[in-house]
């Protein structure tokens, strides 16, 4: 679970209903059903207009990217990919094919089983970049749907209020409740602006960034990949690697020392 949504949101919703309260405000005068209703059901059936059936059916995933951390990180899986270098400088590609169904990530599972089958390197780097290149098509297809619902909410926001104050003109016979009503129509607007500025669109970027993250580290395990299947060295794999994620190269430890003197 990636904390940071979780506490982003949660901190800005505190911030607000926060700064609500100690201005004398009511927490009462924040929560009007008629306006939710008509701004969370008017932005979600817009986006269920914009967007075809399977697009929508993604929206769990999309959830799911944005809220959860990944578990794999980057440094473990440069350790997994220098790992299998040095078996295969020892012992051949081949005897990788078992250690292959043990990995979690599916996309360097297939890679590695596509150099075991003895693929060309350059139709194996033209399928796992095909592959790539569609894994981020649908994540900007993920993205797409929260930015949407963010452009939609602050104008049915708008669209709340001005009802809220047609029916509040339209029934003036007791002056007296007529700031409270107006006040309750002004709700619908800051519901639409506030849900489109601290969850839809923030969601919409935090996809995008991990989106980054994941294509970058299947960039790198492409790149790995290929690094294994033509024998290079471990360590210069390992510096390699580690350029992609813009970090130090790990200093080579001891059995790696003992292995590379071995191969030598």
């Amino acid at each position: 679970m990636d904390l940071t949504t979780w506490l982003g949101i949660l901190l800005g919703l505190v911030a607000l209903v926060g700064g609500f309260l100690l201005e004398d405000g009511h927490i009462s005068g924040l929560l009007v059903y008629t306006a939710a209703i008509i701004v969370f059901g008017g932005t979600f059936a817009a986006v269920i207009v914009s967007f075809p059936k399977k697009q929508l059916a993604q929206i769990p995933q999309a959830l799911r990217m944005a809220f959860r951390e990944q578990t794999l990180k980057p440094e473990q899986l440069i350790e997994q990919l220098v790992e299998m270098a040095v078996i295969a400088r020892r012992e051949g590609v081949l005897a990788l094919e078992e250690r292959g169904q043990d990995l979690d990530d599916p996309f360097l599972r297939e890679g590695l089983q596509m150099v075991v089958d003895g693929t060309d390197p350059e139709l194996l780097r033209q399928i796992l970049e095909v592959e790539i290149e569609s894994k981020e098509r649908l994540h900007h297809g993920y993205a797409k749907l929260f930015e949407a619902a963010g452009g939609y909410a602050p104008t049915m926001g708008i669209i709340g209020t001005v009802m809220g104050l047609i029916h509040v003109l339209s029934n003036m016979t007791d002056p007296g409740s007529l700031a409270g009503a107006i006040a309750v129509a002004f709700t619908a607007t800051l519901y639409g602006v506030a849900s489109a500025n601290l969850i839809y669109l923030p969601i919409a970027s935090k996809i995008k960034t991990r989106s980054e993250e994941i294509i970058s580290r299947m960039d790198m395990m492409l790149e790995g990949l290929l690094s294994l299947q033509a024998g290079e060295n471990p360590q210069l794999i390992r510096k390699k690697l580690s350029s992609f994620l813009q970090l130090e190269p790990a200093a080579a430890k001891g059995k790696d020392a003992n292995a590379d003197e071995e191969e030598a």
